[in-house]
């Protein structure tokens, strides 16, 4: 190794004193300590410690001293468009606010803009993701109004008169299809109401010994079953208004069905659930048994995987797809369980309602077989329906009430109350699109609302509802629609 190789890299020996610090070097440090942004005229200078700039800091409020010397553009810059972002542009200017300090006034002057708005401004920022929200525009900031809360009409858009529709708690004899389809039983007869074309097509006549006591589509939404009330299960043909099958297996009524694929269940007065795959030549593949009176209430899980049942004993059962005996039993409800919902939105999520003695909507994780909240409604639980679009749910009632509530969930809180019905709710149904509900009730009239968002524009009102106000009459001599 040469010598000046060796001087310049070694340090030096422990013996020798330390030099003298030069003017030039005490001045360097000086520099350092005392500029945010100095650079240097022959080299730039690196540093492992970040210092950032307090120079838009408004110290002269609480009387601390900041050194203002050493600033070039970039920092003058910079500080003008921070002053600008939090205190407004025409402060931009501003090198420094009014303090008490610097007045001869012996009362304290006005504050500056940014004092004693912090309610203001933190409310508004609840509306914005820009940190920076003043009433002033900041250029380059894009401030977007706050959403205004969804309206539902209060008034139906359509009503069709139903005679002959039962007044019966524990019958289900409205459903809606994939097709837009409206099925109703009416009697001993079903009727099909087409949304689009609103014409009306009689589908079976039971004849004066039977009377329909369920409805209820497939999801193809080409066939519908038919529960009648000589405890028989009937399968339709919707095009060829055909029957296909007539299966047996209850000794009563047929007030409860629901499909899941080819399966389908169905619930009677006999306390029996029945498994029904349509493919095979057997009237039934299992019995359900568990309740300890009538069922009245049936609803697949979107996933196909968990039926959940609901009786006149006041209880509330889960089966799996291979079960005969309840997987999970609830029986928190105080009256007849009719109304069953699953959520479209979250797996296992379940919303109960209950009857007369009851009035409770009860939500349940049946993942983690947990109860989950109460909302004591006030009235008779008929129906609940969950929205697919939005995360609400809709509940229709009878004693006392007679209203149609829209909530949202998991708050429970109203987003409407719909009345019109002078009868008990009794029957619900949703259309395919998931905007629109119909509503039945004794009062022998079907109800068509607008209560859901689309699920493109969760914030405009669906258009469905703006076409036809008139009355309309389901059931007709030779299947024509009267209009009144």
């Amino acid at each position: 190794m040469d010598g000046s190789t060796g001087n310049r890299n070694n340090p030096p020996s422990a013996m020798s004193p330390p030099p003298e610090p030069s003017p030039e070097s005490l001045r360097h440090v000086e520099r350092m300590i005392n500029s945010n942004h100095y650079t240097s005229p022959s080299r730039t200078i690196y540093s492992d410690r970040f210092i950032p700039s307090r120079s838009a800091s408004k110290f002269a409020l609480f009387d601390i001293n900041t050194p203002t010397e050493g600033r070039d553009d970039s920092s003058s810059a910079y500080t003008t468009l921070l002053r600008t972002a939090l205190f407004g542009p025409d402060v931009a200017g501003v090198v420094a606010p009014v303090t008490p300090e610097k007045t001869n006034s012996p009362s304290m002057t006005l504050p500056s803009r940014n004092i004693f708005r912090y309610k203001t401004e933190t409310r508004q920022s609840m509306h914005s993701l820009s940190p920076f929200m003043s009433d002033d525009v900041v250029p380059g900031v894009n401030h977007s109004p706050v959403k205004a809360p969804r309206k539902v009409p209060r008034s139906p858009y359509k009503v069709l008169d139903a005679p002959a529709l039962q007044d019966d708690f524990y019958l289900n004899l409205v459903d809606w299809s994939s097709h837009n389809v409206l099925a109703v039983g009416l009697g001993n007869c079903v009727y099909l109401w087409n949304a689009c074309s609103s014409k009306v097509t009689k589908l079976c006549d039971l004849g004066v010994d039977d009377c329909v006591c369920s409805v209820g589509w497939a999801q193809r939404g080409t066939h519908l079953a038919v529960g009648t009330n000589n405890g028989k299960v009937q399968i339709w043909d919707a095009a060829r208004c055909k029957k296909i099958r007539s299966m047996e297996g209850h000794r009563l009524r047929v007030g409860a069905l629901a499909w899941s694929s080819s399966l389908l269940s169905s619930g009677g007065r006999d306390k029996n659930i029945y498994q029904r795959d349509i493919r095979t030549q057997e009237d039934f593949v299992s019995k359900l048994s568990g309740h300890k009176s009538e069922v009245c209430g049936l609803k697949w899980s979107y996933d196909n995987r968990e039926l959940a049942s609901g009786g006149n004993d006041n209880r509330l059962f889960v089966w799996n797809q291979h079960s005969t005996q309840p997987v999970l039993k609830y029986c928190e409800h105080t009256a007849a369980v009719k109304a069953i919902a699953w959520s479209p939105h979250l797996h296992g999520l379940l919303a109960s309602g209950g009857g007369t003695a009851d009035r409770c909507i009860r939500f349940w994780n049946t993942t983690t077989n947990s109860h989950l909240s109460c909302m004591d409604t006030g009235s008779q639980v008929c129906n609940l329906v969950w929205s697919k679009n939005v995360n609400e749910l809709v509940s229709t009632h009878g004693y006392s009430q007679n209203q149609i509530i829209v909530w949202r969930y998991p708050t429970m809180s109203k987003l409407a109350t719909l009345t019109g019905h002078t009868y008990r709710v009794l029957y619900l149904a949703i259309s395919p699109d998931g905007q629109t509900i119909v509503t039945g009730a004794g009062d022998e009239t079907l109800r068509f609302w607008n209560v859901f968002p689309s699920p493109k524009s969760q914030n405009t009102e669906s258009e469905i509802g703006a076409l036809s106000l008139g009355r309309t009459t389901i059931r007709a001599e030779n299947t024509v629609v009267g209009k009144l």
